[in-house]
């Protein structure tokens, strides 16, 4: 049976609150995992089992033990494949940040696919008696920064993290034309495409809200570097808001009908990453891929 074991000194309180809230609220443990620990009493506070009503406070030693029947999927059914190495940013107990390359898709989509970055990934962990768990995704034309988890306990808090902004992206795209606003806000609701099911559209069927930030940054025969910040997590978000603005991304094969470049000049490139349960800030750098350096 594997165990994840984390031992935490409680900081940063500005009152007491219970055992519980803490575990829900400053760790961003979800209920039925909490609900698995206080049956199994696998937290202990100063080394000794509390009820979770009881209180804690800052300097208080937190242990929790998670074990694989507290998740549904302890493993998942990825093949390992060491045809590539992966390029590490960062890696701790819990994690990786990889840098993805351009073309490679993010995970597999049917049974004993290989080839994809979760696959390298895995062939990368298996070594260590460890699994990879995907967190976030990126398009398989996108290069850059992607979280990978090494545990089950580490998926829900970064799927959250994520979710709430509090891990944030920032990206760099080079894109057709000259902006007349070099910089602002496209709050544009996205939803499904009717004539092509690979691709999303502004107030398509099933629109949902998509807030995208975007500041020029450099400008070159027409051409334009922007960094953009996202502050919803749609599917093709940045190539669908740049394309309606009328800036579609260089290289985009679905969204750029002049399209005459072989790679998509979409790149991850800053993250500011959260680790689980200790809740360190991270600030993680991709290298510029050099089909980006056109100037």
């Amino acid at each position: 049976m594997h165990k994840w074991m984390y031992q935490i000194i409680v900081q940063n309180l500005k009152s007491t609150i219970s055992i519980r809230e803490y575990l829900s609220q400053y760790l961003l443990i979800p209920k039925h995992l909490i609900f698995s620990l206080r049956k199994d009493k696998r937290v202990t506070v100063n080394k000794k089992y509390l009820p979770m009503n009881f209180t804690v406070k800052n300097d208080d030693h937190i242990k929790i033990t998670f074990i694989d029947n507290d998740f549904n999927l302890p493993t998942q059914n990825l093949f390992p494949d060491n045809s590539q190495s992966i390029k590490i940013l960062f890696e701790n107990n819990d994690l990786l940040v990889v840098n993805k390359k351009r073309g490679i898709k993010t995970h597999p989509n049917k049974p004993q696919e290989i080839g994809t970055l979760l696959n390298f990934c895995e062939g990368y962990l298996n070594k260590f008696n460890q699994h990879a768990y995907m967190i976030h995704r990126l398009d398989q034309e996108t290069s850059g920064a992607i979280i990978v988890g090494k545990n089950p306990a580490v998926v829900p808090i970064l799927v959250r993290l994520i979710k709430d902004k509090t891990i944030h992206r920032t990206y760099l795209a080079w894109v057709n034309g000259i902006f007349h606003q070099k910089m602002g806000k496209i709050n544009l609701p996205i939803g499904y495409d009717q004539t092509d099911k690979r691709k999303r559209a502004i107030n398509g069927p099933n629109a949902k809200k998509a807030l995208t930030e975007y500041q020029v940054i450099k400008e070159y025969k027409n051409k334009s570097l922007v960094e953009i910040n996202i502050q919803t997590g749609r599917t093709h978000q940045i190539r669908v808001h740049m394309q309606a603005m009328g800036h579609p991304i260089i290289g985009d094969p679905l969204y750029n009908e002049k399209n005459n470049v072989d790679n998509m000049l979409l790149h991850s490139w800053k993250l500011k990453l959260i680790t689980p349960y200790y809740m360190q800030t991270k600030i993680i750098v991709s290298p510029i891929p050099e089909e980006f350096k056109i100037v």
